[in-house]
């Protein structure tokens, strides 16, 4: 099944978690009117604002949602890969819950979008798909809550050698292509003082500068900061 952006929606079952929940004709409607998308890296797929672009489900690639201050700062709230659904860009078919969050793709990704009226029928008609929604919202909360308690208990040193790992462990290398200007943006924090711990740590022997990359150069000495 193609729509108007070529992609193929023959799979989507074997992606969408609860597709043995629904009945015939939801399945049917969920299949006509999902949307199968091919997105460059860099592009932003939802603004934050009071439009909806509907509920996000990866298939390949890696997503960013973050927030945007009103000085222009950026904080990395979540991240998405493959199987994972994003529920911010659908909130307007849930009025308790408004998120004014940015989301933008990090690479290359395929997904679908599963259109907001339509999602909030099937959350209507459907126990299963209620109580999945619940879950996810939960789901989201808690990365929330845990985020803010990140930036307000935990030094920055610390958070700074967290991102530098879990950074290596996503990308399975330990020179990470990435700029100090969007560490600073996943962060919440400002590009100079991102620049002023990186040269801590190379003084320190646990990373190698060089323009546009970071190489780890000792896993146990950010280890020890994360320990600490």
């Amino acid at each position: 099944m193609k729509d108007e952006f070529g992609g193929e929606n023959m799979d989507f079952k074997d992606y969408f978690p609860i597709w043995d929940k629904l009945n015939e004709k939801q399945r049917e409607n969920l299949l006509r009117v999902t949307k199968f998308r091919k997105v460059k890296a860099g592009t932003l797929l939802h603004d934050g604002g009071p439009s909806c672009l509907g509920l996000i489900l990866v298939k390949t690639g890696q997503l960013r949602a973050y927030i945007l201050s009103d000085e222009g700062r950026e904080v990395t709230v979540s991240r998405f890969f493959e199987r994972d659904i994003c529920m911010f860009s659908v909130s307007c078919a849930m009025p308790d819950m408004q998120f004014d969050i940015m989301i933008e793709t990090e690479k290359d990704t395929e997904c679908w979008i599963l259109p907001a009226c339509m999602y909030k029928n099937l959350m209507d008609e459907s126990l299963a798909v209620a109580n999945y929604t619940s879950s996810l919202i939960s789901r989201h909360l808690s990365e929330l809550m845990w985020l803010m308690k990140q930036i307000m208990w935990d030094r920055f040193d610390k958070r700074l050698a967290k991102f530098l790992l879990e950074e290596s462990i996503l990308e399975e290398k330990r020179e990470l292509k990435i700029t100090h200007e969007k560490i600073a943006n996943h962060m919440g924090s400002a590009r100079e003082v991102v620049t002023r711990m990186l040269k801590y740590f190379q003084d320190d022997g646990m990373v190698r500068l060089t323009r546009g990359s970071i190489e780890i150069l000792s896993e146990e000495k950010l280890n020890q900061i994360i320990g600490e």
